[in-house]
């Protein structure tokens, strides 16, 4: 149960700084998902999820 309160925490953190992300050039990689439903744009960030993942990993591991 909590990996999934932590994966829509996640969700809506992307969702919130979309615009910024795709700044620095997450959000546009293969993976990255935009979805079009009712005239509202959803945005899945499967691949930017991951590559984050590893910074924070990698950035852990050393302390």
């Amino acid at each position: 149960m909590r990996w999934l309160l932590v994966f829509l925490l996640a969700f809506l953190i992307f969702n919130g700084l979309r615009a910024w992300l795709q700044r620095i050039g997450l959000g546009r990689l293969p993976g990255d998902f935009t979805l079009r439903l009712f005239g509202r744009e959803i945005y899945v960030p499967l691949a930017s999820s991951l590559v984050l993942s590893f910074i924070a990993m990698a950035v852990g591991a050393f302390f």
